[in-house]
């Protein structure tokens, strides 16, 4: 599976690339939203782990293009700013969900062992 991580900071883009790496994942990685957005038309990633608050442009507005330009794209929302309208903003957009930054290793290991369970069920069924 194809995963981008898309983060101004440089350390939780390295420390995704690790987690999603330890459990076999191919790891692309993208500065702010327009990077991201490029990239995802290069990549088609499967899964995007994607930073409200970027330079350049946010990431609910890069989600908003991914979701425009690949709808089956699949992208999770990561803030330390959770606010329950940035929460709602993400779902009406296409988010696949939200996580609260920071969050933990286990958790992320888990996410992506669920989602590559239920993508490979869905393209089984």
């Amino acid at each position: 599976m194809d995963v981008l991580v898309v983060d101004d900071h440089p350390g939780v883009r390295y420390l995704l690339d690790i987690v999603i790496r330890e459990v076999g994942h191919r790891v692309h990685t993208a500065q702010n939203g327009l990077e991201a957005v490029e990239k995802v038309r290069t990549i088609r990633p499967n899964l995007v782990f994607m930073d409200v608050r970027m330079p350049l442009m946010g990431g609910l507005e890069a989600l908003s293009k991914i979701k425009k330009m690949y709808p089956d794209t699949q992208v999770v929302i990561m803030t330390a700013y959770g606010s329950d309208d940035t929460i709602l903003q993400a779902q009406k957009q296409g988010a696949l969900c939200c996580m609260a930054k920071p969050f933990d290793v286990d958790s992320i290991k888990d996410f992506l062992e669920d989602f590559t369970h239920r993508t490979s069920q869905a393209k089984i069924g």
